[in-house]
């Protein structure tokens, strides 16, 4: 999007936006709709597909569940794995190495910023990326155990078209005769390395969080609603140390109210307008 299609309130905001921003060190809290861009979709955004994400103790404690989570989350990761960063994911790496961002710390699972060249990035949520043995702790790079999957199970197939989900699954029409993966190490139940519906985040991966935000001197929020406690925690950490925040997202928020700046925008311009003019006003 070009400044001549862009609305007179949305200039006006992202004006005021850079003015906030201007010589202060940013943190930077992402949401999915920072990589809706990218081809994956959002959860909660106008046309974000219907979800009923599996819970922690469903895929604990059922052994069908499991198999249907992994069928289709088998079925969603090579698309998943082939999304690209976008506009928005390379502003952000840029804003750091300029020194103008101290990082990233982000709700997403799918690894497109360390793919786009940030450096320091927190994932609250984890990554699809890995996946871990709840027995034995060995981790396994997911790019290899989908290749085990397959020869498991040579008769499953990718459709070229999915419906991918946020989280990189599909939902699959059956899961009958699908061979789970275990670990080849002890046998053990297998679980990605992400945090479920039902599981917190763990301790010191929200530590790590908010020393980023207290070294900071202002937080930019991108691409989320904030429905989800964790971000919201961050925004009120932000808040108490006085730190302005600006929100970068197209709908509501649950601290819209608490911003020093809300633009309804879309992330990957608006970031890349960051990444244009603040570098210069250092």
């Amino acid at each position: 999007m070009t400044d001549t299609t862009r609305d007179a309130e949305t200039l006006a905001s992202i004006d005021r936006a850079v003015e906030v921003l201007a010589g202060r060190r940013v943190a930077v809290l992402t949401g999915a709709g920072v990589s809706t861009d990218s081809g994956i979709p959002d959860y909660r955004g106008k046309g974000a597909p219907t979800r009923t994400p599996m819970t922690a103790d469903q895929f604990l404690s059922n052994a069908d569940a499991r198999r249907r989570y992994w069928v289709g989350s088998h079925l969603g990761w090579k698309a998943f794995a082939a999304a690209e960063p976008n506009d928005g994911h390379r502003a952000l790496a840029a804003l750091e190495n300029a020194a103008i961002t101290n990082g990233v710390i982000t709700q997403n699972v799918d690894g497109l910023h360390v793919r786009a060249g940030s450096h320091r990035v927190v994932e609250l949520h984890g990554t699809m990326r890995r996946v871990g043995c709840l027995h034995c702790g060995q981790v396994f790079d997911r790019r290899d155990l989908a290749a085990r999957v397959e020869a498991d199970n040579p008769w499953i197939t990718v459709p070229e078209n999915v419906e991918l989900g946020p989280d990189g699954d599909v939902t699959p029409a059956s899961a009958e005769g699908f061979i789970v993966p275990v670990c080849t190490v002890c046998g053990g139940t297998l679980k990605p390395d992400v945090v479920f519906f039902g599981e917190y985040i763990p301790v010191e991966k929200f530590r790590e969080a908010e020393q980023l935000v207290h070294a900071s001197e202002a937080l930019v929020v991108a691409g989320s609603s904030l429905v989800v406690n964790s971000g919201i925690r961050l925004v009120e950490r932000a808040r108490r140390r006085r730190l302005p925040v600006v929100i970068v997202n197209r709908g509501a928020t649950r601290a819209d109210q608490r911003a020093a700046v809300k633009i309804d925008a879309g992330t990957s311009d608006v970031l890349s307008t960051f990444a244009e003019r603040l570098p210069a006003l250092r």
